[in-house]
């Protein structure tokens, strides 16, 4: 065998192992929604393979099913009671609806700023610059209290908008860096170019500079959805009836076990809506996280 087939299978070796370890908890993660309770906590040994599959725990956090008329379950009794309270539909629709709101509002304000930003000069602007990072660098526990507080006074505790807004100005500090660096890639002298035919700053912005930069946007737009759809403390701590999916799971915990088939099958069921969000922009994605990789 020559030494560059050689390393060629090593290569591929290399790369199967650590794809492996990455995929491994997220494997074992789905292998346990479909796990029976007798399966899942075996106290002589660990069940991979050899126990009957069974979608109850499905059919309870994600189809409403009463945990009581599952059979698979009933011999154990742990966690919570009542109709709903592992019912994960609500969950599901709350995380939506704030992650794509927060995605939206984040990518668009986050555009408008980045090109205001690369494309205009003005005093004070690299100390603008160096705020905005700084904002990311501070933890949310940190101002989670005045926080608390402050959108108490203002209505917005407990509520889809509060959590929205909460999220978004989270996510425009990462957004606005990460599309300032695309935008400065695209030379100045294509807007230059544009204005001297006749277009305004806003056109050259809208139909020049934007579409030559959509890998960049969606890239950006991935990151802030799945920052918004797994977030938990902001969630947590804004609201008291409205539950996202990282707040519903620790429901789960109680003082009498946790439900790990409910846990896990949420989860899983959890990670379907941000695969799909990636499918739907995956043409622009590698693009856009590859973007200036390379200089001339």
């Amino acid at each position: 065998m020559s030494i560059t087939a050689f390393k060629s299978i090593a290569r591929y070796v290399v790369s199967i192992f650590v794809i492996g370890v990455f995929i491994f908890p997220i494997a074992w993660f789905a292998l346990t929604s479909i796990k029976p309770i007798s399966a899942v906590f075996n106290k002589d040994r660990v069940v991979v393979f050899d126990f009957k599959p069974t979608f109850e725990n499905y059919k309870v956090t994600v189809l409403g099913a009463f945990k009581s008329d599952t059979q698979s379950n009933s011999t154990v009794l742990m966690g919570t009671s009542g109709k709903g309270a592992y019912d994960g539909r609500g969950a599901i629709m709350s995380s939506l609806i704030i992650a794509i709101c927060s995605t939206f509002l984040a990518t668009t304000i986050s555009l408008l700023a980045a090109y205001a930003l690369s494309r205009l000069s003005f005093r004070g602007a690299q100390g603008y610059m160096h705020w905005i990072l700084s904002q990311r660098f501070l933890p949310p526990i940190a101002i989670i209290i005045p926080l608390v507080f402050i959108f108490r006074d203002l209505g917005l505790r407990d509520t889809h908008l509060g959590i929205i807004i909460a999220h978004t100005l989270i996510n425009i500090p990462i957004a606005l860096l990460i599309l300032k660096s695309f935008f400065d890639d695209v030379p100045i002298e294509v807007d230059q170019a544009a204005m001297i035919d006749g277009a305004t700053r806003f056109q050259c912005f809208y139909m020049v500079v934007l579409p030559m930069i959509k890998g960049g946007v969606a890239a950006t737009a991935v990151l802030c959805f799945i920052f918004s759809w797994t977030e938990f403390l902001l969630s947590l701590f804004l609201t008291n009836s409205i539950r996202t999916v990282p707040v519903k799971i620790t429901t789960f915990v109680t003082s009498t076990g946790s439900e790990w088939g409910y846990i896990s099958a949420l989860g899983t069921a959890a990670i379907i809506p941000g695969f799909i969000f990636i499918l739907l922009v995956q043409n622009h994605l590698v693009r856009g996280l590859t973007m200036g990789a390379i200089k001339d």
